[in-house]
């Protein structure tokens, strides 16, 4: 893990890192493995596919824990968090300290896709297939169920920072 005190996209001398800062999106979780040896990575370069069967599509860092435990078990479970995760998704995704792991940050459950954090909607999914993509790792997971939960204050992630969207209309 390294942790920067810099901006990620400023003064960024790459141009397709900064094009890709300024997409946004909403900030996943994505979990698998179980009670004794699991993993998870914060998200948020995905979409969600409809269809039959639908679909969630992520690129990941191919040299992730996550990215190993998903070709393992097959599975997994794909969580949107809140503004109030922000803290959880940054030791997730490496920037931030998490003592004794990322796992001890949340309430957890243990499903038969992997952990999942309580009381956030989730995708359980199963891996359908992985590609390289550039110096990332494509994952094409089906749905086999989803969970929705209260949508209150979604985190985003914009130009390396986290935004609250607000409440939902639900």
């Amino acid at each position: 893990m390294s942790i920067h005190s810099e901006h990620p996209f400023l003064e960024e001398d790459d141009p397709v890192r900064r094009f890709r800062g300024r997409v946004g999106g909403a900030v996943s979780l994505w979990t698998a493995g179980d009670e004794t040896s699991r993993s998870g990575l914060t998200v948020s370069s995905f979409l969600v596919a409809n269809g039959d069967p639908a679909s969630v599509v992520g690129v990941l860092d191919p040299d992730s824990d996550l990215a190993e435990t998903l070709a393992a078990t097959g599975r997994g479970v794909v969580q949107l968090l809140a503004w109030s995760d922000h803290d959880l998704a940054d030791a997730f995704g490496g920037v931030a300290p998490a003592p004794g792991g990322p796992f001890r940050t949340g309430t957890w459950e243990q499903t038969s896709y992997g952990p999942a954090l309580a009381g956030r909607t989730r995708a359980l999914v199963r891996v359908a297939r992985t590609e390289e993509l550039g110096w990332s790792v494509l994952v094409v997971a089906e749905i086999d169920e989803i969970v929705i939960a209260a949508d209150d204050d979604a985190l985003e992630h914009r130009r390396g920072r986290y935004r609250r969207t607000g409440g939902s209309p639900e």
